[in-house]
């Protein structure tokens, strides 16, 4: 986080340090010191103060009960402890977000009558929401987002009659959405977005104002919601809905979004009311017959996007006097006949994509003056470009008037411009326009759609309804590999051909800019394939991260600074475009705080590439056995320290690497994740290349377990690579080839996995390469088991981690590997009980 962040939360905890107190047994200052430091905030003993003095405390009139407490972003981790907040028996507001919470304690359920507002986003809970949540009679605020409860949605939620703003965001429940939800009268406000939501659209909410079930599997038909009379905001995008759009939306609607769905109809009527309307996306679905008639209504909107459906061959539509709009795409939307000259009266427009269409005649001036992004590629346009079009390209973040029959002089341009932009066009000079008036252009690194800018300031509009969103800001730093612009450097007709040591793979498209990139949590940004190979510099060697299983991972910077790993599949997959899709946004809505999020995917032909979100201090490999990111030689490197400059990778000491507990840390979290794949997923999930390499560090040194879920996707081409596993970590089983076909989805392939990744954590051993002289063993795991079977398992300790924490607790986690890499997978633990084991021993750092 932010050094101006952090600064104030330790404000906040020296103002706690100097008010606490030796607080009287069974007060709520007793109860709240004991939860603060129970929850890792090591308090010291001070002189005596009222418990209403506490920073984040608010009490009553008396003075003496406690109705509020605000602690979020203090860095409380761990399980809510037993007999402690539960106990303010008079709370009316709790505020634990932005923590590292992982499990709630069960008095938590007994504040019930009292608490109004309970805010626990942003943490990392791993849990089924119980139905006695319902004990909340009187709450009024609840916001359990960004964490990873599972299961279902309880119906107790249906009790909730006083509730106003319900935020489920962003966690992995699945099922039904409870019918009774509806009976909360109160609700205003409800977001259930990103998780794994399924069955038919619940109706009949009466006084919502923002409705969110954006990027779940909600099916079936959408009911009429004439009823909605109060809502301004109405996002379900990203879901399997589909027939009609039907219904009588009001004057208050702002924002409506029901793109990537399977919607065919569009019935609102002559009554839809547009007069509000600020942002309407219906993009990405089948939708048939004619545009809407009544846009001349919308004299507010700001963003229209009606891409990519299947609308019948049309005229432009009449949209001249939308003089707010900022953007519009009606890419893949069967126009025809002329570009309309009144369009350039939308003197506020910013982005205009008409491409893939089949527009003919000239093209007209687009004099807009705020416009920056244009493409009019792949049409029937004919004729000179305008000479004061011209003079506007230079100041333009990007254009493309390729694949069509212009005429048009290249002379100032380079050779990758007028391929990139004019593909198609004729090169025919002298040019009617003076060609001096086109200086040298460089395309600037910006995001290629501004519909996110839009987005937020919609958000701003609604504020007063959405405030139960909370942003937690990260800071970015800059990489030192150069990244090529695509539309300057690289030829626009494929197919793309790319070749790592080990792999060769190949991009079967003709036109970049045509392959879309799906990014889950931000569906406005429209990414193509042409950006993956700007952010890559067209996927040089220099951007590669590593090689695996399923092919070679890259580095790069999207447009808007976003930062990603790109894993390339490059074996190939027999399943459908649909089916990849689909399986792939499965994998996105796993979320969990040891799991490295999938953020979205490109399907460029055959070939099938995963977006990550990049984890900027690199694996436990290059942690543990190898030169840290970034660093070339030996001469480069402190063998205490990571600088800081080196691809932002954070510094890291001999009191963070080389400790007890930071190693157990380790460990903790990808067992953590390991458990939740197998055991809070449906279907579950089986890693099956658990090592080194696939565990990242994230931005805060926290483990985050890769690439999981992947072997759906590449199909049954590389079931004898993954069935062989990784050289190191495979178990016995595998080697067996009578064994190896039905033991190839066992979670004891995990398990054992995980026991050779541990038992590189305390020894400091590589699993193969490193010199095993014991009785001449080959590997890690027959060097370690043996002495461990022998009582000798100090002697496999990492010498610099020995005097850092308790020996018995290395070896007792010497002893767990041992049971995880048993001969028999039978014998082995469950991923569960390894995360029991672990959490028993806390380790202490010597003094």
């Amino acid at each position: 986080m932010g050094s101006g962040y952090l600064a104030s939360s330790i404000f906040l905890l020296l103002l706690l340090f100097k008010c606490l107190a030796f607080q009287q047994p069974n007060t709520d200052g007793f109860f709240l010191s004991d939860f603060l430091e129970k929850m890792g905030a090591k308090l010291p003993s001070v002189t005596s103060s009222s418990v209403c003095s506490w920073s984040g405390v608010s009490c009553d009139s008396t003075g003496v009960d406690v109705i509020g407490f605000a602690a979020s972003g203090l860095g409380l981790s761990g399980s809510i402890p037993e007999n402690t907040i539960g106990k303010l028996n008079k709370l009316q507001a709790l505020d634990l977000s932005m923590n590292h919470i992982t499990k709630l304690s069960s008095d938590l359920w007994g504040l019930g009558s009292s608490l109004k507002n309970l805010n626990l986003s942003m943490n990392r809970i791993q849990d089924s929401l119980l139905n006695n949540i319902g004990n909340f009679g009187n709450l009024e605020i609840l916001d359990l987002s960004q964490n990873g409860f599972f299961g279902e949605i309880p119906a107790g939620i249906s009790s909730m009659s006083n509730l106003r703003l319900l935020n489920l965001s962003r966690n992995a429940f699945e099922g039904k959405i409870p019918e009774g939800i509806t009976d909360c009268k109160s609700l205003v406000a409800l977001d259930l977005s990103v998780n794994k939501l399924s069955g038919s659209f619940p109706s009949a909410f009466k006084n919502l104002s923002f409705l969110d079930l954006s990027s779940n599997q909600i099916q079936g038909a959408m009911p009429d919601l004439s009823g909605l009379e109060s809502i301004t905001y109405l996002n379900v995008s990203g879901n399997l809905l589909q027939d009609s759009i039907t219904g009588v939306f009001h004057a208050a609607l702002k924002v409506l979004d029901l793109s990537n769905n399977q919607f065919s109809q569009i019935k609102l009527g002559s009554s839809f009311n547009l007069s509000s309307l600020v942002y309407l996306d219906i993009s990405r679905n089948h939708l048939n017959g004619q545009f809407l008639s009544n846009f001349g209504q919308a004299s507010l909107l700001k963003h229209l996007n009606l891409a990519k459906n299947r609308f019948s061959h049309q005229k432009f539509p009449q949209i001249h006097d939308l003089h707010m709009l900022e953007y519009l795409n009606l890419s893949e939307t069967s126009l025809t006949g002329n570009i309309p000259t009144k369009i350039s009266q939308l003197v506020g427009l910013k982005t205009l994509d008409l491409s893939h269409n089949q527009l003919s005649g000239k093209v007209p001036q687009f004099m807009m003056v705020k416009l920056t992004i244009l493409d009019i590629s792949s049409n029937n346009l004919s004729g000179e470009i305008p000479s004061p079009l011209l003079e506007k390209l230079p100041h333009m973040e990007m254009f493309n008037f390729s694949n069509n029959n212009l005429t048009f002089c290249a002379k100032k341009f380079s050779l990758q411009r007028f391929n990139s932009s004019f593909m198609g066009s004729q090169n025919s000079c002298p040019l009617a326009a003076n060609p001096d008036i086109i200086p040298s252009i460089k395309v600037k690194h910006k995001g290629l759609k501004l519909a996110l800018a839009i987005a937020l300031s919609v958000t701003f509009v609604l504020v007063g309804i959405v405030f139960l969103y909370f942003a937690c800001r990260k800071s970015t730093r800059s990489w030192a590999v150069k990244q090529l612009s695509y539309k300057e450097e690289q030829n626009v007709e494929g197919p793309y051909s790319f070749r790592t040591d080990s792999t060769a793979w190949v991009a079967d498209v003709r036109v970049a800019t045509s392959v879309p990139v799906v990014m889950f949590e931000k569906p406005l940004l429209n990414f193509t394939f042409a950006d993956l190979l700007a952010a890559t510099g067209n996927f040089d060697r220099g951007t590669l991260l590593s090689e695996g299983s399923f092919g070679p991972v890259y580095r790069g910077i999207l447009p808007g600074g976003i930062q990603v790993a790109m894993k390339v599949l490059a074996h190939g997959s027999a399943l459908t475009d649909q089916d990849v899709a689909r399986e792939l946004e499965r994998l996105g809505r796993i979320k969990h705080p040891n799991l490295v999020p999938l953020t979205g995917y490109c399907l460029a032909g055959d070939q099938r590439i995963a977006l990550y979100e990049y984890m900027e201090n690199g694996n436990l490999q290059n942690l543990l056995h190898d030169l840290p990111l970034g660093v070339q030689t030996t001469e480069d490197w402190s063998t205490d320290t990571w600088e800081n400059e080196t691809n932002g990778v954070q510094n890291i000491t001999t009191e963070g690497v080389t400790t007890w507990r930071f190693r157990h840390r380790i460990a903790l979290g990808i067992a953590r994740a390991l458990a939740f794949l197998h055991h809070g997923c449906f279907p579950q999930v089986v890693h099956r290349d658990v090592k080194a390499s696939n565990i990242y560090l994230d931005s805060s040194l926290e483990p985050r377990l890769s690439h999981f879920g992947l072997e759906k996707v590449v199909g049954n081409d590389l079931d004898d690579e993954l069935t062989t596993g990784s050289p190191g970590y495979i178990p016995p089983e595998l080697s067996d080839p009578e064994k190896a076909s039905s033991s190839a989805g066992s979670p004891k392939i995990d398990v054992f996995g995980f026991g050779v990744v541990l038992f590189e954590l305390i020894t400091g051993r590589k699993p193969l390469g490193d010199q095993y002289p014991e009785e001449k063993k080959t590997n890690l795991v027959d060097w370690a088991r043996a002495l461990v079977k022998k009582n000798q398992s100090s002697l496999a300790i990492d010498p610099k981690i020995r005097e850092t924490g308790s020996e018995k607790q290395m070896e007792e986690a010497l002893r767990i590997a041992y049971l995880c890499t048993a001969d028999l997978p039978s014998k082995r633990p469950s991923m569960q009980q390894i995360v029991g084991l672990l959490k028993d021993m806390e380790p202490v750092a010597k003094d």
